[in-house]
């Protein structure tokens, strides 16, 4: 009996070793991997490899887990039913022990081999998934050179089977910018990442598919000069209205010339030197982009010019704002860069916010946890979204509901939406029966 014994914990053990190649590959994160590799562990180098090709890796595991299945099947129902049938002798009738004993032999060998060689491993293996790859794979190497004739056979008909149903037969080792959002608000729940860290990797990916509109100082908020502005009307304007760069146009702001840096203009104070926007050099030319670029589209062409300032233009070349690269700088750093006071959507008390019409309608989403909201890609910002919505230019009072919430204008200057409140709507009273 010990001797058996012995054998079934050796098959237990052969079991569990292949339970912890198989679930060990699969768990294996390749950024862990890769580091791991870079460290100096030419074993993780070896998983990542057979991660790339694991067809006769598996085929081998499939058949060491199979062949010690039946060998712990045969083994066991020899070595333990005669004991138990000895044991249940003295209580039952000699054909009922024999058979309750092979009942009782199944199910110990069952039972030790769902907990020792299945449940315990795979558990270990999900825990610590690239420990336990590295620790097996030399093994595994060996075992999958012994048996490559065999395991080549299986491994070609399985793939041909693939095939045939039209199946995937390499695995898609590619990451998308939503595996990377799926990882960082994993980390975010795990306290790893920290609320607005996660809203700087979001907010990396926005953009992409966020447009220059959503960013820009818009046309009636642009502090221009004209070329012909004497030096008093300058420098008052700086004074009441301080910038690091201004727009210098013709006579009207559809009529762009330039820009000039406050730094240039500063110099010529400080030297007493009257401010002549038409002397040589202190006017730029300016770079100008069209509305529908996205955020990412305006970096890389500051990137390529050699700017942090451009002039936004519709496509009937009348200019619809203006944008620096702290705009865009500041839409992906959020709230670890923006003040209180420059919050375009703030939360009250009640739990209803009050939001400024340009704030972008992304933030809006985020604010109000919503997934999708109607007519996506007609505009950019919540006054865009009122406006697709009604139909028409928004007036006070006017509401849209949607997903239970309500949007209610509160203050238009001049066709332009100021301010937005948005508070939950209450659910409807149920009728009363009778």
């Amino acid at each position: 009996m010990l001797s058996n014994l012995l054998f079934i914990a050796a098959l237990i053990a052969a079991s569990a070793f292949f339970s912890v190649a198989e679930m060990a590959l699969a768990a294996s994160r390749r950024m862990k991997l890769r580091q791991l590799a870079d460290e100096g562990d030419g074993r993780a180098e070896q998983v990542l490899a057979v991660q790339e090709q694991p067809g006769h890796y598996f085929t081998v595991v499939q058949i060491g887990i199979n062949t010690v299945a039946i060998l712990g099947g045969i083994v066991g129902e020899g070595a333990l039913t005669p004991h138990f049938a000895a044991m249940l002798g003295y209580l039952v009738a000699p054909e009922l022990a024999q058979t309750l004993g092979f009942g009782l032999s199944f199910a110990s060998i069952t039972s030790l081999f769902i907990v020792l060689a299945d449940l315990v491993p795979k558990r270990l293996s999900m825990n610590e998934p690239e420990r336990m790859a590295v620790a097996v794979i030399g093994p595994m190497q060996w075992l999958v050179a012994l048996f490559k004739p065999l395991a080549w056979v299986f491994s070609v008909l399985t793939e041909g089977l693939i095939r045939v149903m039209g199946l995937p037969a390499a695995r898609d080792n590619s990451i998308t910018h939503a595996d990377i959002l799926a990882l960082a608000e994993a980390g975010n729940q795990a306290g790893v990442v920290a609320d607005a860290e996660q809203q700087v990797i979001e907010n990396v990916f926005e953009l992409d598919t966020r447009t220059v509109e959503s960013a820009m100082t818009t046309r009636e908020r642009v502090v221009f000069f004209s070329i012909n502005d004497d030096d008093t009307l300058i420098r008052n304007r700086i004074a009441d209205d301080p910038h690091s760069t201004y727009l210098v146009c013709e006579s009207e702001i559809d009529q762009v010339v330039g820009y000039v840096d406050a730094t240039d203009l500063f110099q010529r104070v400080l030297r007493d030197e009257p401010i002549a926007l038409r002397a040589e050099g202190l006017v730029k030319k300016v770079l100008i982009v069209p509305d529908r670029l996205t955020l990412s589209e305006v970096l890389m062409q500051f990137r390529e010019k050699h700017e942090d300032f451009a002039v936004i233009v519709n496509e009937y070349s009348l200019v619809v704002g203006v944008i620096t690269l702290n705009d865009v700088m500041s839409t992906v750093m959020g709230s670890l860069v923006t003040s209180y006071d420059e919050e375009q959507i703030v939360r009250r008390e009640d739990g209803s916010f009050l939001a400024d019409g340009i704030t972008p309608i992304t933030e809006v989403q985020r604010a109000l946890e919503l997934d999708i909201l109607p007519h996506a890609g007609q505009y950019d910002t919540l006054a865009g979204f009122l406006m697709v919505m009604l139909r028409r230019i928004p007036k006070r009072t006017d509401q849209v509901l949607w997903a239970g919430w309500r949007f209610e204008v509160v203050d238009v200057d001049s066709h332009r939406v100021d301010q937005v409140m948005i508070a939950r709507v209450p659910p409807a009273p149920l009728a009363e029966a009778g």
